[in-house]
């Protein structure tokens, strides 16, 4: 028997093509996922939301984090180094999702701790298969406070 989540998660997603994050935000409106979701375009802005700024407070958890490696300003592996250097959020889970399947960005991606990482061109059905595996993914997991 699967236990209940019932701590609300939500999602970020960290990628700065915007065909790609319609492509997502269509993936979880047709499988009926009501999570919170935010869309940031590269790691300065996600840092920002999970730290939180002058602004606004820093984003309650639990989340997890939808990656892309390829963005401006900071990439995600950058993203990924400032991530685990900070106390607050290091324990933050991280799905790396980009269209780099170069051997040295998955071992730079692991090197960081990630929960998985996922090329964009694999995926035969677009996004659904990856909103459905995190779906199943934060109904079991237990994510930390």
């Amino acid at each position: 028997m699967v236990k209940k989540n019932y701590k609300e998660v939500s999602i970020v997603l960290v990628e700065d093509d915007e065909v790609d994050a319609k492509s997502v935000e269509r993936a979880l409106l047709k499988l009926k996922i009501a999570n919170p979701y935010y869309h940031v375009t590269n790691g300065v802005e996600a840092l920002q939301l999970l730290q939180g700024d002058k602004k606004q407070e820093a984003l309650a958890k639990p989340y997890l984090i939808l990656l892309d490696l390829n963005m401006p300003l900071m990439g995600g592996i950058e993203f990924l180094q400032a991530l685990r250097q900070d106390p607050k959020i290091e324990d933050t889970i991280v799905f790396v999702l980009t269209t780099s399947s170069a051997d040295e960005d998955r071992v730079a991606a692991y090197k960081e701790h990630i929960a998985g990482y996922i090329v964009k061109s694999d995926m035969a059905n677009g996004f659904i298969e990856v909103i459905e595996l995190l779906d199943s993914y934060w109904r079991i997991v237990v994510f930390p406070e």
